[in-house]
């Protein structure tokens, strides 16, 4: 695959503008990448910029803490495709998981993939914050839920991707869902390493300087 396709170029904090949201797609349109990742808001920015390129907008659905109810989540990605977003990326509800809540968490996941249909779902897993059990358990739930892909991480919590949290994640999808690696992927060194590691998309802000 070709390099800038592994790239969601990702604008996601909250005092981003529209001239800086249409200078993200601008650079996503110039240089190939995959999507942009936005918050849900800038849909109609990011839909007028990408007109004509095969760059898709991506949005996030409770974002970034993934603690608001099943029934918000789901009406948060419905009205985003409804709105023209091509991918959903969701956080899942830590805390159930921690609790060992898993039907909770897969019930959550499934409704939201229900909502969007064909679209590609990326589930958010926050694995700053998970032991090594919860990871595969997260992981377990997405698969069983429909996901198409499960994801590290927000970029917003206390760390972000790693290699060793990547090649976890890969080993317990297997071929039943893909890997995206999101925060922390910096230089060139860090995109190749988390490909080698089996992440089939990048999130990063930086996604420029990657193909640079």
């Amino acid at each position: 695959m070709k390099k800038s396709k592994y790239i969601d170029h990702t604008l996601l904090y909250a005092n981003a503008t529209e001239a800086q949201i249409r200078a993200l797609c601008k650079e996503a349109v110039e240089y190939d990448f995959k999507t942009v990742c936005i918050n849900p808001c800038w849909l109609e920015v990011a839909k007028e910029e990408l007109q004509g390129s095969d760059v898709v907008p991506c949005v996030v659905i409770g974002f970034p803490l993934g603690a608001m109810t099943t029934e918000a989540k789901v009406f948060e990605a419905k009205d985003a495709i409804e709105k023209g977003a091509k991918e959903v990326d969701m956080v899942i509800n830590i805390g159930r998981l921690k609790d060992g809540n898993d039907a909770y968490v897969t019930n959550e996941i499934r409704q939201i993939k229900e909502a969007i249909g064909d679209h590609i779902l990326k589930v958010i897993i926050e694995t700053c914050l998970l032991t090594e059990e919860e990871k595969v358990r997260a992981c377990k739930d997405s698969v069983a839920a429909g996901a198409d892909f499960v994801k590290t991480s927000t970029g917003f919590s206390t760390a972000g991707a790693t290699v060793e949290d990547v090649k976890l994640m890969k080993d317990t999808v297997g071929d039943k869902a893909k890997v995206k690696a999101a925060g922390g992927v910096r230089n060139q060194d860090d995109f190749a390493a988390m490909i080698e590691a089996g992440a089939e998309r990048i999130g990063t802000s930086r996604g420029v300087d990657l193909i640079k």
